[in-house]
């Protein structure tokens, strides 16, 4: 049997090639950093006058009321040096364990070593006890406005969560333990996907957050049979093949946002709503947008409208036979729809037979957590980087919508990629979430300064396609699916915009979960339920408060409402028609495109 002594020199040999490969790593890193972007300060944090008002604020504070400042201070040095006692203490005793630990439960800190070993334990807690410092800190400062407390929160506790124990080596015992287990293998294959990820966003950081190599779109991803059947510069239109003998004469056409790729609702087979509503016995067309380039520099609003949601509702008009068509628009493609709909009402344009709304916000008085990003510091810094590079690049989004969240989609996944050196999982949501599209920069500036900043659509003031337009003016019958914890578009704001709405004939749906999970729920699996109310629409608290709850996906409850709206049955159709051949399968060439920038 081969002892320690004898397996040392081999040990020693491999932490030797693991440290050379770290130096040959620590090379490529250079190399990939220097090919990051020109820093757009604006772009990259909140601007300095934000926090200068919370720190003028404070020291005005201080020096009004001195005596509350010294209290806090003393407070949690009185607690800090306890905590130091306690723990010299423990060790004192000759016994190596931690002292008493009543601190709050979090994931992050789930390895028994950050309860029971007393230098893991003393800097858990002291951490929670500067959040806590901190908090109150916040708390006490009287002189902010509500939306710039709102906003000094928010980074503050982004803030706090980048300087977790558990997001640095020396402090976190996981990976240490790991290094130490794989004699620091898992630190070179952890430096090895994080230059990886730095070379493929040009120098920028962006955690991958799945395998890229685990999924296939057309294979195991966005594999519903289909085809392309039309296609412009703004969009493909894709057709997917029938599954029964006879359809319902009207068909459905999807609006995914342009934010993300369509297939969010084509993952797989079980959880894809496309086949869902396609064996339901429905002639299904699904948007899927052009990734643009700095080509589409001067592309804005109008031209999706035009261009795309209203090119679509007639190409699959023309195939069908069909004078109307239901319309379908999920997040900010909802948005659009609801312009698109005002327009064709100002033109007398009676295509759209119902509209379906997938956690649509259309009235951003109270935008929920995606304010912070809404106010002048950081709109001035987009429009200048779309000013310079002709289109907001997909780095500038997916960074945003992650750090809403970001223990779960920055840190939690930088630490068991590059702290732990394992390879990020096989997750077609996470896979799905990680390919993202660029906006053009007109259209980028318009959204956000428009419909974001002034609020046009909400107040009717927004002229789209020649047309002064707003959410009065939709008056079809409308189903609207709000999800109950969603952080990019809040289900109260957007039952605010939905209750404003012109239509006599609304059905409003809360699901439980959040913006993806709240949508791609099918039945069966029973995990989240949802909420239905058919009394007025007055306020948001108090529809819900008398709102029934149902358990499963609201997915069979919509499909009853879509079947009254979808006319009698018809044979089902082929694949496009003698003028719509087919281009492409399904999910066509637009989905795959990486575009030349």
């Amino acid at each position: 049997m081969t002892t320690e002594l004898e397996a040392a020199p081999e040990n020693l040999e491999k932490l030797s090639a693991n440290l050379a490969r770290v130096e040959e790593l620590t090379q490529r890193l250079i190399q990939a950093m220097a090919q990051k972007r020109m820093p757009n300060p604006a772009v990259e944090a909140p601007g300095h006058t934000l926090f200068a008002h919370a720190v003028t604020a404070y020291w005005k504070e201080a020096l009004e009321n001195p005596g509350k400042l010294i209290e806090q201070q003393a407070a949690l040095w009185g607690k800090t040096l306890k905590h130091y006692i306690d723990a010299q203490q423990a060790l004192a005793s000759g016994k190596f364990t931690a002292p008493e630990d009543a601190g709050p439960t979090d994931r992050r800190f789930s390895n028994p070593l950050w309860k029971t070993h007393p230098y893991f334990n003393f800097v858990k807690q002291q951490y929670f006890r500067n959040v806590a410092a901190m908090e109150q800190a916040l708390a006490n400062i009287d002189d902010l406005e509500p939306h710039e407390r709102k906003r000094v929160e928010h980074f503050a506790h982004q803030m706090m969560d980048m300087m977790a124990p558990t997001n640095f080596l020396g402090t976190n015992p996981d990976a240490l333990e790991r290094a130490v287990e794989t004699e620091g293998e898992s630190l070179v294959k952890g430096l090895e996907n994080l230059v990886r990820d730095i070379e493929a966003n040009k120098g920028d950081l962006l955690v991958r957050l799945a395998d890229p190599d685990a999924f296939t779109l057309g294979e195991n991803v966005a594999a519903t049979e289909g085809a392309v059947v039309y296609r412009n510069r703004m969009m493909e239109l894709i057709q997917y093949k029938a599954t029964t003998e006879d359809v319902h004469a009207t068909p459905v056409v999807i609006f995914p946002p342009w934010i993300n790729k369509f297939y969010i609702m084509d993952l797989k087979p079980s959880n894809s709503l496309i086949k869902y509503i396609v064996d339901q016995g429905y002639t299904l067309f699904v948007v899927s947008w052009k990734n643009p380039d700095k080509s589409y520099a001067d592309v804005g609003l109008d031209q999706y409208v035009e261009e795309g949601f209203i090119a679509a509702i007639e190409e699959a008009k023309k195939i069908t036979g069909e004078k109307q068509a239901n319309a379908v628009g999920y997040c900010i493609a909802g948005t659009t729809l609801t312009m698109t709909q005002a327009v064709l009402a100002k033109r007398g344009d009676t295509s759209v037979k119902s509209a379906t709304f997938f956690t649509t916000l259309t009235d951003f008085s109270d935008p929920g957590e995606v304010s912070v990003f809404l106010d002048d510091d950081f709109i001035d810094g987009i429009e200048g980087q779309v000013a310079k590079d002709g289109y907001l690049d997909k780095y500038f989004m997916a960074r945003t919508f992650s750090f809403l969240r970001s223990n779960d989609l920055v840190y939690a996944p930088a630490i068991r990629n590059y702290m732990m050196g394992e390879a990020p999982p096989a997750f077609d949501l996470l896979f799905w979430n990680g390919d993202g599209t660029n906006l053009p920069a007109k259209m980028a500036v318009e959204y956000l300064r428009w419909i974001c900043q002034a609020n046009h659509l909400a107040d009717g003031k927004i002229r789209i396609c020649g047309e002064t337009i707003g959410l009065t003016d939709v008056t079809i019958p409308l189903f609207a699916v709000a999800c109950e914890a969603d952080h990019i578009a809040p289900w109260k704001g957007s039952f605010n915009g939905i209750r404003q709405y012109g239509s006599k004939d609304k059905t409003f749906v809360v699901s439980q979960s959040g913006h993806i999970a709240g949508i791609i729920n099918p039945p069966g699996k029973d995990k989240y339920g949802h909420y239905t109310n058919e009394a007025e629409m007055t306020t948001a608290d108090e529809w819900l408060k008398s709102a029934t709850f149902h358990k499963g996906s609201w997915w069979p409850r919509w499909e009853e409402w879509l079947r009254a709206r979808a006319g009698t049955k018809v044979p089902a159709r082929a694949l496009g028609d003698s003028a719509h051949p087919v281009l492409a399968p399904a999910p066509g060439n637009y989905v795959a495109e990486v575009p030349s920038i």
